[in-house]
């Protein structure tokens, strides 16, 4: 997908919901990470941020930040980078190669943290993406993940901000043992 639809400097309330997830101090992909908004927000928390993104100029603004490693890769076009279990986080928000979701999966290592928000068909209607190649099919992260994850939490719809959109969200973590991952309070951090 080529950049992102709805340029935001501010993270996603989605990944503020639930970055406290993260194990404390845990190495995070932030996949397609653009200017880096989410990126800079994980590195804020205490996280290590390997910030993936084919754009050269919007990582050149995360040179050089602590915590934060920027890589430029086409991750659409060339190999996917990491080995399986390489990550305590996966985070993608706006943006969705379905031939990168097994590789997303497997690449967190146990109690790792997937958090993965974009847009959905019916977004269309508000602009882009207009594409179907790039809008989730009603409830296809969920149906995707639930098999493979511990699913935390899954939202589809409208949404009003940052700007309107169709969305689809979820939060999941690779757990084998079977038990309940605690809920992080609901509202967003400040």
């Amino acid at each position: 997908m080529q950049g992102h639809a709805h340029p935001v400097s501010s993270p996603s309330d989605w990944v503020r919901r639930f970055a406290p997830l993260i194990v404390p101090q845990g190495r995070v992909v932030d996949v397609a990470c653009g200017r880096g908004r989410n990126a800079r927000f994980l590195s804020d928390l205490g996280l290590n941020v390997v910030a993936v993104d084919r754009d050269l100029q919007a990582l050149e603004s995360l040179c050089g930040l602590d915590r934060i490693e920027p890589v430029a890769a086409d991750i659409e076009s060339g190999p996917w980078l990491f080995a399986p279990g390489t990550f305590d986080a996966v985070v993608v928000t706006n943006y969705l190669w379905r031939p990168l979701m097994p590789h997303l999966v497997a690449a967190l290592r146990e109690g790792g943290v997937l958090i993965y928000e974009t847009f959905a068909v019916g977004n269309e209607q508000f602009g882009r993406p207009a594409n179907p190649d790039f809008l989730l099919r009603r409830n296809e992260l969920i149906e995707w993940l639930m098999t493979q994850l511990t699913v935390v939490a899954f939202e589809q719809g409208r949404v009003l901000r940052p700007v309107p959109a169709v969305i689809q969200r979820i939060c999941a973590v690779r757990d084998r043992r079977g038990w309940i991952t605690p809920l992080p309070d609901a509202s967003v951090p400040d």
